[in-house]
Order: C-alpha cells, then structure tokens, then sequence
C-alpha cells in the first residue's frame, strides 16, 4: 500500500472516530438535561394546575342531639360527580344548590349519644373528613299510664303506609325558607320528651314531633310547599295515627300531620305552605283534641323547631 493510500485510510478513521465520540457525548448531554429538568416541569405542572380542594361548611356550628346537620358542598367548575356524603357509617344524597355548590341534610336524634361526629366528603377524587360535635340535650320526661293493650294498637298496614311515605326521597326541593306553625293552639308537648309507660322506661321511644292543643276543629295548614304523599284514615284502620296528611318537602324532608277530624286534600295534590289541608281533631291514639306534627330527614325524626324559627336551606 502506497504511503498515500495509508494518509486516506488514517483520515476516514479518524472521521469515524471523532463521529462516535461526539455521538456519545451528545447521547450524554441529553441524558443529564432529561434527569435534571424532569423534576422542575412535574413541578411546573403541578403549580399550573393544582388540585382543587373540596370546601365542606357544616351548620348548624354547636349542634344539639335532634337538630338537623346542613352540609355545604363547593366543588369546582369542571362538572364532576355528585359528592358523596356519610355519617357514621350511612350514605346521605346530596342535592345540587346552584353555583357549584350541594347540600346534603343529616339528622340526628335524641337516641344517640352525644359526641364526636366524622362527616366524610367524597368527590372527583378528593376526600374531606370534618369532625362536628354534637352537645347532649335535657330532654324532659312524662309517665303515661296506660290500659292493657292499648300501646299495641296500631297495624301492620298502618305501619308500612308510614314508614314507606317517611322513606320518599324526592329530588326536587319544595319549602323555601322557614317553615309554618301549622295550627295557633298552644303547645302542650315538645319534641324528645321521654317517656314511662306504666312506671316502665321506654328506652327506645321519644316524642318525633310537636303537640298542639288547638280547639277542635281548628285549621291546620302545611308548615311547608310539598306533595300530599299520604293519606289515612282511622276507619282505615290508622289507629295509632288517626286521620292523618303525609306532605313529602323534597329531598327526603317530609311532614305528618295527625289526629285530624277532617282531611282536605287528596294523594297526589300540590300544596302551598300555609295552605289549609284539614282540622284539628282527637283521633287514633289521642286523649284530647291536638295536632301531632312530626319532621323527618331521611326517615328520622327531627326537632322542627330550628326548622321554624331559624329555616334550613
């Protein structure tokens, strides 16, 4: 081989050379740019877009034993899922408000234990945890003495008419603001007085509503807008209730008006609140002209106190 053919082998091999080692620095340089800038644009990303916290309101903020818990959901603009709401174990809907914003109502009763509450809040993968206090209450006592068989008098029938209306939960919200008095008689009975029948401790009862003792005949009007979802009748064999308007409020909120001597209205009609659905009378369990009007969220007895005086929205 010539001492030229040797001086143009040399150069191509060097070219090929100079190629791979600038290849590997370069291979290199990207390597150290990838390592060292992949944390800074996670993080940029995470500052450009945050994750947007639920924000959980419960009212009212010193809740007593009987007092209905108002829980105000704002979640963000995107539409996501409908949050999830649960106490103590149990699953509340919530309803949306307008504004991004849900509601869902949680009762408590003078059945339970005072205490600690944990409201869990659940949606578009996010979870608040609220602790709420929940302060015992003085709930008074009352003796009732009664004839054999007279605490026993009510019937299947009557029973699941009741407790299939107290279960209606209804996705549109018909009160609006505080509700009514639904008769001007005095109150004789508070909701959560306790009770001994015959000198024994009821443990499992407590008065679901409040007395009125009105003259007979007196109008009772709804203490709120609903839809009569329940009508009964003592020849029906309502012996406990009497005659007797169910009103379903909305979004498992309902009213029932018992005793009555007369019933207005009819299953299935709209009311107005204030709006006269019967009279005040004496029948089914009753020892003397009065109104009994119960308030149920979800089933459960309520105080409708706060519900009239202060409103829950």
């Amino acid at each position: 081989m010539t001492a030229t053919a040797n001086r143009a082998n040399w150069g191509q091999s060097a070219k090929i050379v100079a190629s791979a080692i600038w290849e590997c620095r370069l291979l290199k340089a990207n390597i150290n740019r990838a390592i060292l800038t992949g944390p800074i644009v996670a993080s940029i990303l995470s500052l450009v877009s945050p994750v947007q916290a639920l924000q959980v309101q419960v009212t009212p903020p010193n809740p007593e034993l009987g007092d209905t818990l108002s829980v105000i959901i704002q979640v963000d603009g995107n539409g996501g899922e409908t949050p999830k709401v649960s106490l103590q174990q149990k699953n509340y809907p919530a309803f949306p408000i307008g504004n991004n914003r849900f509601r869902a109502l949680l009762p408590t009763t003078p059945l339970e234990k005072p205490g600690a509450r944990v409201v869990q809040v659940s949606g578009d993968g996010q979870v608040q945890k609220l602790n709420v206090q929940v302060r015992d209450r003085d709930f008074p006592t009352q003796s009732i003495w009664l004839p054999p068989g007279k605490d026993s008098e009510g019937t299947d029938a009557e029973f699941d008419r009741v407790d299939a209306f107290k279960a209606l939960v209804t996705p549109q919200k018909f009160w609006d603001g505080k509700l009514l008095r639904p008769n001007s008689g005095e109150i004789t009975t508070i909701y959560g007085v306790r009770r001994y029948y015959n000198g024994v401790f009821a443990k499992d009862y407590y008065h679901r509503g409040v007395d009125y003792a009105g003259a007979y005949g007196s109008p009772v009007v709804a203490p709120a807008a609903g839809r009569v979802s329940l009508v009964g009748r003592e020849s029906q064999g309502f012996k406990i209730h009497g005659n007797v308007v169910g009103i379903d409020h909305g979004q498992g909120v309902a009213s029932i008006l018992m005793h009555l001597s007369r019933i207005d209205v009819k299953e299935g009609d709209f009311v107005k609140a204030g709006q006269v659905i019967g009279a005040l009378g004496s029948t089914g369990a009753s020892t003397g002209p009065h109104l009994h009007w119960g308030l149920y969220v979800h089933g459960q007895s309520v105080d409708p106190v706060p519900w009239r005086l202060q409103g829950v929205e």
